[in-house]
């Protein structure tokens, strides 16, 4: 079987509203499809992924910002090491399609 790597998300700051995660992931790893309980902002600060929503795919490359709306599936192909913030409510929840 096939052990499948994923990209790494790291807790980095918590205030009272908003918390930030780093999104980091080598050219080929896959986060599998999933959705935000709240809007989630990302900021990419390297590399290049492919977000992949139900009618559209969103090519993210450095520099990009991107709002991912609550509710909203999606999962991330990395075409090449890529590393982002990910800014949300702290009450936000990230949950992985079974």
């Amino acid at each position: 079987m096939e052990k499948i790597q994923k990209p790494e998300l790291t807790p980095l700051d918590k205030g009272s509203a908003l918390k930030t995660l780093q999104v980091t992931a080598l050219t080929g790893m896959r986060m599998p499809p999933h959705h935000t309980t709240k809007e989630a902002v990302i900021i990419v600060q390297e590399g290049e992924a492919l977000l992949k929503m139900p009618n559209v795919d969103h090519r993210l490359r450095q520099g990009a910002v991107f709002i991912v709306p609550a509710g909203a599936e999606h999962s991330l192909e990395i075409i090449q090491d890529f590393k982002a913030i990910a800014i949300m409510a702290t009450d936000s929840e990230i949950n992985f399609n079974q």
